[in-house]
């Protein structure tokens, strides 16, 4: 193995169906709460106007992001930021190509706009005056991984807090048939390469090879899992949540994981 990435989560963002937060699945994960109704992503972080007219990837990877940062403490001004999303906006694509095929001279300017991977990135860094370093990594299946293992090593190579936050909407039309996501979900980190207090602890190290986890033991978590691409990381979301340390593997790539060993927060 190589030498590990060792990273402190200082907080926490997640939206899924019936579960619009970080408190609300921590308490259903530990069997406190039950889930809600399914509602649509609050993304305080970003103005009102902004809010209006930003497509649902963007909304759903800002409410996961502001929770993560909220929790922090921290000023999102100053976070560098790794997003991170397997298929990017699936409605917008499935429109334009549905529109260019059709009547081109048609196709909205907006949209278009919103249909960049980087959108809710640039939406972000606008909406919180970041000017620190920012990316948008799409791997296909593996973009929870690959985002994950980008931001560990920006955090421990620039000795800095690093947000990451990861996403993805549900399919429409063809591309639904095709890249097989059939739900919404997004979580979110905000990693330190330096120790705090109640602060999880991760170590990040790179194994050949690909393995897939074992069901999570519950139904419906299982069905979010693998309904999504960001679901890879439910596992992690679930430890966190429960305060449990483990050993758990992420995939990043073909034939490559991430194995991942979480301290629980003391």
């Amino acid at each position: 193995m190589s030498p590990a990435l060792t990273v402190w989560v200082r907080g926490i963002g997640l939206w899924a169906p019936g579960m619009a937060d970080w408190t609300t699945f921590r308490a259903i994960v530990r069997n406190e709460a039950s889930p809600g109704e399914v509602t649509r992503p609050v993304a305080d972080t970003l103005p009102a106007n902004e809010r209006r007219r930003a497509p649902e990837s963007v909304l759903l990877a800002a409410a996961a992001a502001g929770q993560a940062v909220a929790m922090s403490g921290l000023s999102a001004a100053d976070l560098a930021c790794v997003f991170a999303s397997g298929h990017g906006d699936q409605t917008i694509t499935d429109y334009m190509c549905a529109t260019l095929a059709s009547a081109p001279a048609e196709l909205s300017p907006i949209r278009f706009h919103n249909s960049v991977h980087n959108a809710p990135v640039g939406y972000w860094t606008i909406a919180t005056h970041c000017h620190a370093a920012s990316s948008a990594v799409s791997a296909a299946t593996y973009s929870f991984g690959a985002g994950l293992l980008e931001a560990a090593m920006l955090a421990v190579a620039d000795e800095r807090d690093v947000l990451f936050a990861a996403y993805d909407i549900a399919g429409t039309g063809p591309l639904r048939e095709m890249t097989a996501c059939t739900g919404a979900f997004a979580a979110s980190l905000v990693l330190s390469p330096h120790p705090h207090q109640g602060a999880a602890r991760i170590d990040l190290t790179l194994v050949p090879g690909n393995i897939r986890d074992a069901s999570l033991g519950d139904a419906r978590m299982d069905g979010l899992a693998h309904s999504n691409p960001t679901g890879a990381g439910l596992r992690l979301m679930e430890a966190l949540a429960q305060e449990q340390s483990l050993a758990l593997r992420v995939a990043t790539a073909d034939s490559l994981d991430v194995h991942l060993d979480v301290e629980a927060c003391r």
